[in-house]
This record gives structure tokens, sequence and C-alpha cells, in this order.
């Protein structure tokens, strides 16, 4: 499906009843919202309406050229102005990576908006950015960010000899055919430049406060880009019902790792903070999706 906003035309996968509990769910970098897809499925058969949008940079029709547009507050005012589109007063929200300090950043900006929130490997930014000034092991981890600041430097690298580098962000845990999608996407001009932008973009402005939603974090022991220290202090930035899932010997991509895990998880916190949907037949549009 197409949902227009004022910034532009979001391209997105939508899937259950329209009348379902509708959950908007955020993909990170360098992924595309089909890294839900099983999310979607599970929590479509639930009878709850799924979005998964692909966020700035990755629609086409939402790609400004600008890195300072790519900042934290028009990362939310997408998600805003999406589930307004949408005509979704509330809604459960769920990140993942990027998509996940999206995420939190939202519930904390807009909490009467956000039924209940799910955070997939990313700490609460509170908890990473004091983790960067006083972690040695979150500040290595976090090298790359800093290193792929650079443009288009970055770019290049990434995608020569057949995007071998960007292949290899992925590791072995994810299905070929999902990683042939995103190189696939990412290859096509202004995409990954887009992509990179959310690195580029700047300091938030101003300091994010405690979430006060209901929370679900997810973290697995491999992560490579986030360390046990933000992981473990997020909980002194949620002040609302909290839950803090662990799970070991997995790596950053917990979505298509572990994906019957993680809906077991996120059904579980949806039915614990608002009631459990009918069962619905799958309905899936795809229309003008890559």
């Amino acid at each position: 499906m197409s949902i227009s906003t004022a910034a532009g035309v979001f391209d997105a996968v939508a899937a259950g009843p329209p009348d379902g509990r509708p959950v908007l769910l955020l993909h990170g970098f360098p992924q595309t919202g089909l890294a839900w897809r099983r999310q979607i499925a599970a929590l479509a058969s639930e009878g709850y309406r799924v979005v998964a949008p692909d966020q700035r940079g990755y629609s086409p029709g939402v790609r400004p050229e600008r890195a300072e547009d790519y900042r934290i507050g028009a990362l939310v005012a997408d998600v805003v102005a999406i589930t307004d589109e949408l005509g979704w007063p509330t809604f459960d929200l769920v990140g993942h990576d990027w998509g996940g300090a999206v995420a939190w950043w939202t519930a904390v900006g807009h909490p009467g908006r956000v039924r209940t929130l799910t955070v997939v490997s990313t700490p609460h930014p509170g908890a990473l950015a004091e983790a960067l000034r006083s972690d040695d092991d979150q500040r290595a981890r976090s090298q790359y960010m800093r290193d792929w600041r650079d443009a288009p430097a970055t770019e290049h690298r990434m995608l020569a000899d057949d995007a071998r580098l960007l292949r290899s962000l992925y590791g072995d845990r994810i299905p070929r055919a999902s990683i042939d999608a995103y190189v696939r996407h990412l290859t096509r001009p202004g995409a990954l430049t887009g992509a990179l932008n959310w690195y580029r973009s700047g300091r938030p402005d101003g300091e994010i406060g405690a979430v006060e939603v209901p929370t679900l974090y997810v973290w697995s022991t491999g992560d490579t880009a986030f360390g046990p220290g933000p992981a473990r202090e997020t909980a002194r930035w949620v002040d609302g019902p909290y839950r803090f899932e662990i799970l070991p010997d997995l790596g950053h991509w917990i979505p298509e790792e572990a994906p019957e895990t993680l809906n077991r998880l996120l059904l579980d916190h949806l039915r614990a903070h608002g009631g459990r949907n009918q069962r619905a037949p799958l309905t899936v549009d795809e229309t003008g999706r890559h």
C-alpha cells in the first residue's frame, strides 16, 4: 500500500482486518518493512491490523537529499503523520534497530497516541547516551556510527564488489533471499545515501525523558551493536509497566533470527495491555511494493 503524507508517499506492507487493533512496525538499517514479514503474518492472523512502512530515505517518495532532514524530530513526525493518515488515534508501536530509536522517541513525545511500546535490540536513547560517555565497550561497539558519516566514501565501500560489505552486515542468520531483497532495494539511486543519512543527521534537538507507556524491551546477548550496559540500564528510563527479555546466543537481527520467540513475546505483551483481538482471516496488501 501507499501512505500519502505532507512529507511524501511512504511504501508499506499492510495486513489484517481493517478494523483490527492497529500496530505499526518500524524497521532499521539496512532493511525495509519486509524485515517484519513473520511478525506481520502472526499479528494479522490474530486479528490485528498491521502496517510496516519503508521509512524516510527507504521509500523513494520520501527521500530528501539533505542529511539534516533525517533528524529524529522528522522521523517521529513521520510516525505521527502515517498514523494520522491511517486514521489511528492510538496504536501499538514496535521498532527494531533505528526503528527502535524512533519508537522510543515517539512513545516519550506522544504517550497519548502510543498504547504499548515494543523495542527490539535498541536500548533507550538516554541509556545509550550515558553508555557512550562512560562505557568503553559500548563506545567500541558504536564506532561504526561515526565511521558511516563519511559521505560518499561509505556508499562506495558498501556497494563495491557486488555490495560485498553491505551484504556482510547481515551475517549468516538472515535468509539469503531477504538479503538479496534488501541489497537490491538499497542499490537503487539515492537509497543507500538516504538510509545512511540517519547516521549523519546530527544530535537530537533536546534530551529524551522516561517512557510512561507499557514497554517490552527484547535484547540478545550476541548483539554486536548494543552491549549489556545500556540494555540493562534501559529499565531506569521506563516509568510505566516494563518487561525486559534477554535472548541468549542470538545476534542483532532478532525479528528474522528468532521470529517465533519474538512473536510470542509480542503477542503476550499486546494481550497484557489492551486485550486480545478476535481471530480474523489474513489479508495482505503489497500494492506499490518493490
